[in-house]
């Protein structure tokens, strides 16, 4: 005799392994970095120009801006933090892709997201040490 339908065990959600969540909080990040970095450069001041060294510029005021114990705050905050290290990563991308003189901003944080991708943890002394390199490397470029 068949199971009545409503008395079938009910289907589980289907489990995500944690790799698949830290992808899909790393695609999120540079997704919502892409586009505060877009706003940014569209919406501010002129200032900073249109070029190289003006998303070298903004790379590194989100990243001034940018708070790591924010980071995993809930609420505004926390979404601030995350939109500031995902458009620093996104605009110091795009600054080395026009002059290489900002490869190594561009690869500090690289280094950065890919360390914190690990560990989560951005007191981890790995992590800390790139992140202070990238924040060194703001403070020569101006």
């Amino acid at each position: 005799m068949p199971i009545p339908p409503d008395a079938a065990p009910a289907p589980s959600a289907p489990r995500k392994s944690p790799r698949a969540l830290a992808a899909a909080l790393i695609v999120g990040i540079l997704i919502g970095g892409a586009g505060v970095g877009v706003a940014w450069a569209v919406s501010g001041d002129g200032s900073s120009g249109n070029d190289a060294a003006g998303d070298a510029r903004d790379a590194c005021r989100a990243l001034s801006g940018f708070e790591t114990s924010d980071y995993v705050t809930k609420g505004a905050k926390g979404e601030i933090a995350m939109n500031r290290f995902g458009a620093a990563i996104t605009l110091s991308a795009s600054a080395a892709a026009g002059d290489a003189q900002y490869k190594p901003l561009a690869k500090a944080l690289l280094t950065v997201q890919n360390q914190h991708a690990r560990t989560f943890d951005f007191g981890n002394s790995e992590v800390k040490k790139n992140l202070d390199k990238a924040h060194q490397i703001c403070d020569d470029l101006d």
